[in-house]
Protein backbone atom coordinates (compact mmCIF):
# COMPACT_ATOMS: atom_id res chain seq x y z
CA UNK A 1 0.00 0.00 0.00
CA UNK A 2 1.42 3.29 -1.21
CA UNK A 3 0.23 7.14 0.72
CA UNK A 4 0.97 10.57 -0.35
CA UNK A 5 0.68 13.03 1.71
CA UNK A 6 -0.03 16.80 0.61
CA UNK A 7 1.87 19.18 2.94
CA UNK A 8 0.44 22.70 3.35
CA UNK A 9 1.89 25.62 4.51
CA UNK A 10 1.38 28.77 6.38
CA UNK A 11 4.60 30.90 5.14
CA UNK A 12 7.72 28.98 5.88
CA UNK A 13 6.27 26.11 8.30
CA UNK A 14 3.89 23.42 7.98
CA UNK A 15 0.71 23.46 9.21
CA UNK A 16 -0.22 21.42 12.19
CA UNK A 17 -2.98 19.15 10.58
CA UNK A 18 -0.51 18.19 7.47
CA UNK A 19 1.90 17.36 10.34
CA UNK A 20 -0.70 14.88 11.44
CA UNK A 21 -1.11 13.18 8.67
CA UNK A 22 2.59 11.41 8.76
CA UNK A 23 1.09 9.93 12.18
CA UNK A 24 -2.32 8.61 11.00
CA UNK A 25 -0.45 7.01 7.70
CA UNK A 26 1.81 5.36 9.82
CA UNK A 27 -0.67 2.90 11.32
CA UNK A 28 -1.76 2.02 7.95
CA UNK A 29 1.92 0.35 7.70
CA UNK A 30 1.98 1.77 3.98
CA UNK A 31 5.04 3.19 2.05
CA UNK A 32 4.36 6.65 2.72
CA UNK A 33 6.06 10.15 0.55
CA UNK A 34 5.11 13.53 1.02
CA UNK A 35 4.75 16.46 -1.37
CA UNK A 36 5.67 19.65 -0.77
CA UNK A 37 5.05 22.85 -3.00
CA UNK A 38 7.06 26.17 -2.79
CA UNK A 39 8.93 26.48 0.65
CA UNK A 40 12.38 24.10 1.21
CA UNK A 41 12.52 24.57 4.29
CA UNK A 42 9.18 22.86 4.93
CA UNK A 43 10.65 19.96 3.05
CA UNK A 44 13.80 19.65 4.66
CA UNK A 45 11.48 19.43 8.19
CA UNK A 46 9.22 17.04 6.56
CA UNK A 47 11.97 14.81 5.48
CA UNK A 48 13.24 14.73 9.13
CA UNK A 49 10.15 12.95 10.14
CA UNK A 50 11.44 9.74 8.07
CA UNK A 51 9.17 10.66 4.99
CA UNK A 52 11.01 10.82 1.66
CA UNK A 53 9.70 14.34 -0.06
CA UNK A 54 8.79 15.36 -3.49
CA UNK A 55 9.67 18.86 -3.70
CA UNK A 56 8.64 21.39 -6.48
CA UNK A 57 9.05 25.28 -7.08
CA UNK A 58 5.28 26.33 -8.01
CA UNK A 59 2.91 28.74 -6.99
CA UNK A 60 0.38 27.92 -4.47
CA UNK A 61 -3.30 29.50 -5.82
CA UNK A 62 -5.75 26.72 -6.03
CA UNK A 63 -5.54 25.94 -9.67
CA UNK A 64 -1.81 25.24 -9.86
CA UNK A 65 -1.68 23.11 -6.46
CA UNK A 66 -4.59 21.12 -8.17
CA UNK A 67 -2.36 20.46 -11.21
CA UNK A 68 0.67 19.86 -9.54
CA UNK A 69 -1.45 17.14 -7.47
CA UNK A 70 -3.02 15.28 -10.38
CA UNK A 71 0.61 15.20 -11.45
CA UNK A 72 2.48 13.67 -8.61
CA UNK A 73 -0.83 11.30 -8.09
CA UNK A 74 -0.44 9.96 -11.93
CA UNK A 75 3.66 9.63 -11.65
CA UNK A 76 3.07 7.76 -8.41
CA UNK A 77 0.20 5.79 -8.55
CA UNK A 78 -0.75 5.97 -4.42
CA UNK A 79 -3.11 3.80 -2.80
CA UNK A 80 -4.51 6.87 -0.39
CA UNK A 81 -3.68 10.79 -1.16
CA UNK A 82 -4.28 12.53 2.68
CA UNK A 83 -4.84 16.20 3.10
CA UNK A 84 -5.50 18.00 5.82
CA UNK A 85 -9.37 19.23 5.97
CA UNK A 86 -8.64 22.81 5.52
CA UNK A 87 -10.58 25.38 3.37
CA UNK A 88 -7.82 24.98 0.65
CA UNK A 89 -7.85 21.19 1.13
CA UNK A 90 -11.88 21.00 0.84
CA UNK A 91 -11.11 22.96 -2.76
CA UNK A 92 -8.63 20.70 -3.82
CA UNK A 93 -9.58 17.22 -2.91
CA UNK A 94 -12.69 17.27 -4.32
CA UNK A 95 -10.75 18.87 -7.83
CA UNK A 96 -8.57 15.94 -8.48
CA UNK A 97 -10.84 13.71 -7.43
CA UNK A 98 -13.56 14.39 -10.21
CA UNK A 99 -10.61 15.02 -12.78
CA UNK A 100 -8.98 11.68 -12.15
CA UNK A 101 -12.04 9.50 -10.95
CA UNK A 102 -11.30 8.67 -7.97
CA UNK A 103 -13.19 8.77 -4.71
CA UNK A 104 -12.89 11.61 -2.25
CA UNK A 105 -13.71 10.94 1.40
CA UNK A 106 -14.03 14.63 3.42
CA UNK A 107 -13.73 15.36 7.39
CA UNK A 108 -11.79 12.32 8.26
CA UNK A 109 -11.02 11.56 12.11
CA UNK A 110 -9.80 8.33 12.21
CA UNK A 111 -8.67 5.46 9.62
CA UNK A 112 -8.02 1.23 10.29
CA UNK A 113 -6.79 -1.37 8.06
CA UNK A 114 -9.54 -4.76 7.81
CA UNK A 115 -8.00 -7.34 5.73
CA UNK A 116 -6.04 -5.44 3.54
CA UNK A 117 -8.45 -2.46 3.17
CA UNK A 118 -8.78 1.28 4.69
CA UNK A 119 -12.06 1.99 6.60
CA UNK A 120 -12.73 5.99 6.90
CA UNK A 121 -14.54 7.05 9.79
CA UNK A 122 -16.14 10.63 9.71
CA UNK A 123 -19.25 12.40 11.50
CA UNK A 124 -22.19 12.95 9.45
CA UNK A 125 -25.82 14.70 10.05
CA UNK A 126 -23.85 17.33 12.54
CA UNK A 127 -21.84 14.48 14.29
CA UNK A 128 -24.74 12.54 15.38
CA UNK A 129 -23.52 9.87 13.88
CA UNK A 130 -20.36 8.17 12.31
CA UNK A 131 -19.78 6.81 8.99
CA UNK A 132 -17.34 4.12 8.17
CA UNK A 133 -16.72 3.79 4.42
CA UNK A 134 -14.30 1.80 2.23
CA UNK A 135 -12.87 3.23 -1.12
CA UNK A 136 -12.57 1.22 -4.35
CA UNK A 137 -9.28 2.04 -6.01
CA UNK A 138 -7.12 5.54 -5.22
CA UNK A 139 -8.98 7.47 -2.09
CA UNK A 140 -8.19 11.44 -2.10
CA UNK A 141 -8.83 11.88 2.04
CA UNK A 142 -9.09 14.72 3.99
CA UNK A 143 -8.49 14.49 7.37
CA UNK A 144 -10.10 16.81 10.46
CA UNK A 145 -6.48 18.88 12.58
CA UNK A 146 -6.37 17.54 15.89
CA UNK A 147 -8.03 13.72 15.23
CA UNK A 148 -3.82 12.30 15.30
CA UNK A 149 -0.69 13.53 17.35
CA UNK A 150 2.43 15.37 15.87
CA UNK A 151 4.55 13.14 14.97
CA UNK A 152 8.55 12.47 16.53
CA UNK A 153 11.38 13.65 14.28
CA UNK A 154 13.64 10.56 13.36
CA UNK A 155 15.89 9.47 10.45
CA UNK A 156 16.50 11.76 7.05
CA UNK A 157 14.36 10.37 4.42
CA UNK A 158 16.02 13.11 2.15
CA UNK A 159 14.46 15.50 -0.88
CA UNK A 160 13.89 14.80 -4.69
CA UNK A 161 13.40 17.64 -6.48
CA UNK A 162 11.18 17.93 -9.27
CA UNK A 163 10.07 20.15 -12.14
CA UNK A 164 6.48 19.90 -12.71
CA UNK A 165 5.40 21.89 -15.99
CA UNK A 166 1.59 23.81 -15.23
CA UNK A 167 -0.03 24.73 -18.65
CA UNK A 168 -1.05 28.20 -19.15
CA UNK A 169 -4.71 26.87 -19.74
CA UNK A 170 -4.44 24.98 -16.30
CA UNK A 171 -4.54 28.38 -14.12
CA UNK A 172 -8.26 29.53 -14.47
CA UNK A 173 -7.90 32.39 -12.03
CA UNK A 174 -4.98 34.07 -10.86
CA UNK A 175 -4.88 36.30 -7.51
CA UNK A 176 -3.79 39.97 -7.66
CA UNK A 177 -4.28 41.23 -4.53
CA UNK A 178 -4.81 39.82 -1.23
CA UNK A 179 -6.47 42.13 1.43
CA UNK A 180 -5.63 40.92 4.89
CA UNK A 181 -9.37 41.80 7.04
CA UNK A 182 -7.89 43.33 10.30
CA UNK A 183 -9.06 41.21 12.94
CA UNK A 184 -7.98 38.94 16.56
CA UNK A 185 -6.34 36.05 15.37
CA UNK A 186 -7.05 33.15 17.01
CA UNK A 187 -5.88 29.56 16.47
CA UNK A 188 -8.32 27.74 17.66
CA UNK A 189 -7.72 24.63 15.62
CA UNK A 190 -4.26 24.34 16.74
CA UNK A 191 -5.20 25.23 20.42
CA UNK A 192 -4.45 21.98 23.05
CA UNK A 193 -7.13 23.57 25.80
CA UNK A 194 -9.96 25.45 24.69
CA UNK A 195 -12.33 27.19 27.24
CA UNK A 196 -15.42 27.52 25.65
CA UNK A 197 -18.87 29.87 26.65
CA UNK A 198 -22.46 29.98 25.35
CA UNK A 199 -25.51 31.57 26.16
CA UNK A 200 -25.90 30.15 29.81
CA UNK A 201 -23.20 32.88 30.63
CA UNK A 202 -25.57 35.38 30.41
CA UNK A 203 -23.82 38.54 29.73
CA UNK A 204 -20.58 40.06 28.50
CA UNK A 205 -19.24 40.82 32.18
CA UNK A 206 -20.30 36.81 32.89
CA UNK A 207 -18.42 35.96 30.33
CA UNK A 208 -14.94 37.59 31.36
CA UNK A 209 -14.95 34.48 33.48
CA UNK A 210 -14.64 32.38 30.68
CA UNK A 211 -11.43 34.27 29.36
CA UNK A 212 -9.90 34.42 32.82
CA UNK A 213 -10.12 30.49 32.82
CA UNK A 214 -8.60 30.38 29.29
CA UNK A 215 -5.81 32.26 30.97
CA UNK A 216 -5.40 30.66 33.58
CA UNK A 217 -4.81 26.80 31.74
CA UNK A 218 -2.61 28.53 29.08
CA UNK A 219 -6.12 27.95 26.45
CA UNK A 220 -7.46 29.24 24.07
CA UNK A 221 -11.09 31.13 24.16
CA UNK A 222 -14.19 29.75 22.24
CA UNK A 223 -17.98 31.02 22.50
CA UNK A 224 -20.95 29.53 20.59
CA UNK A 225 -22.87 31.98 18.43
CA UNK A 226 -25.21 33.23 20.55
CA UNK A 227 -22.54 35.08 22.91
CA UNK A 228 -20.94 36.33 19.34
CA UNK A 229 -24.11 37.53 18.12
CA UNK A 230 -24.33 39.40 21.70
CA UNK A 231 -21.38 41.12 20.87
CA UNK A 232 -19.57 39.29 24.20
CA UNK A 233 -16.53 38.06 21.95
CA UNK A 234 -15.48 38.27 18.17
CA UNK A 235 -16.42 35.87 15.42
CA UNK A 236 -12.84 34.24 15.21
CA UNK A 237 -13.68 32.50 18.51
CA UNK A 238 -16.85 30.82 17.13
CA UNK A 239 -16.50 27.15 17.56
CA UNK A 240 -19.25 24.84 15.36
CA UNK A 241 -21.21 24.29 12.03
CA UNK A 242 -20.27 28.03 11.27
CA UNK A 243 -17.06 28.11 13.06
CA UNK A 244 -14.21 26.64 13.51
CA UNK A 245 -14.01 22.38 13.87
CA UNK A 246 -11.62 21.50 16.80
CA UNK A 247 -10.12 18.88 18.45
CA UNK A 248 -8.02 20.19 22.05
CA UNK A 249 -6.87 18.00 24.46
CA UNK A 250 -9.54 19.98 26.90
CA UNK A 251 -12.26 21.33 26.12
CA UNK A 252 -14.27 23.30 28.95
CA UNK A 253 -17.74 24.20 28.21
CA UNK A 254 -19.70 26.55 30.02
CA UNK A 255 -23.01 27.24 30.23
CA UNK A 256 -23.42 25.63 26.37
CA UNK A 257 -26.46 23.45 26.35
CA UNK A 258 -25.11 21.31 23.40
CA UNK A 259 -27.02 21.97 20.34
CA UNK A 260 -25.86 19.77 17.39
CA UNK A 261 -24.52 23.27 15.42
CA UNK A 262 -22.14 23.63 18.28
CA UNK A 263 -20.79 20.10 19.45
CA UNK A 264 -20.64 18.95 15.75
CA UNK A 265 -17.46 21.13 15.91
CA UNK A 266 -15.69 20.09 19.50
CA UNK A 267 -16.81 16.42 19.81
CA UNK A 268 -13.48 15.49 18.52
CA UNK A 269 -11.58 17.09 22.12
CA UNK A 270 -9.58 14.42 23.48
CA UNK A 271 -11.77 15.10 26.83
CA UNK A 272 -14.82 17.03 27.50
CA UNK A 273 -15.46 19.11 30.93
CA UNK A 274 -19.12 20.74 30.45
CA UNK A 275 -20.78 22.83 33.04
CA UNK A 276 -24.54 23.61 33.14
CA UNK A 277 -27.46 24.46 35.54
CA UNK A 278 -29.52 22.15 33.48
CA UNK A 279 -29.31 18.20 34.02
CA UNK A 280 -30.70 16.87 30.93
CA UNK A 281 -28.62 19.28 28.64
CA UNK A 282 -27.27 17.62 25.28
CA UNK A 283 -23.94 18.81 26.41
CA UNK A 284 -23.96 15.92 28.95
CA UNK A 285 -23.81 13.16 26.62
CA UNK A 286 -20.65 13.83 25.15
CA UNK A 287 -19.20 14.88 28.29
CA UNK A 288 -16.51 13.07 29.84
CA UNK A 289 -16.91 15.05 33.11
CA UNK A 290 -20.29 17.01 34.12
CA UNK A 291 -21.01 19.49 36.78
CA UNK A 292 -24.51 20.29 37.44
CA UNK A 293 -24.64 23.69 38.43
CA UNK A 294 -24.43 27.60 38.19
CA UNK A 295 -21.77 28.71 35.72
CA UNK A 296 -21.16 31.89 37.35
CA UNK A 297 -20.54 30.65 40.66
CA UNK A 298 -18.66 27.32 39.87
CA UNK A 299 -15.89 29.17 37.22
CA UNK A 300 -14.63 31.52 39.81
CA UNK A 301 -13.85 28.58 42.27
CA UNK A 302 -12.50 26.78 39.24
CA UNK A 303 -9.96 29.69 38.41
CA UNK A 304 -8.92 30.20 41.84
CA UNK A 305 -8.48 25.85 42.13
CA UNK A 306 -6.35 25.89 38.89
CA UNK A 307 -4.14 28.98 40.53
CA UNK A 308 -3.18 26.97 43.22
CA UNK A 309 -2.46 24.23 40.88
CA UNK A 310 -0.07 26.14 39.09
CA UNK A 311 1.75 27.62 42.14
CA UNK A 312 2.33 24.48 43.67
CA UNK A 313 4.08 23.30 39.96
CA UNK A 314 5.87 25.93 40.07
Amino acid sequence: MKALLFIEIDGEKAIGGSLELISAVKSLEAEVSALVVKSKSVADNIATFGVPVVFTEASTDCDTLTEVLSETIKEQNPDIVLLSNTELAKDIAPRVAGRMELGCVSDVISMSKTDGKVVYTRPAYGGTILEHIEVEGTAIVTVRSGSFSKPEASSNAGITEKKIEIPASAVKAKIIDTVKEISESVNLEEAQVIVSGGRGMGNAENFKLVEKLAKVLGGVVGATRPPIEEGWISRAHQVGQSGKIVAPKLYIACGISGATQHTSGMSGSSYIVAINKDEEAPIFEIADVGIVGNVTEILPVMIEEMKKSKEKAE
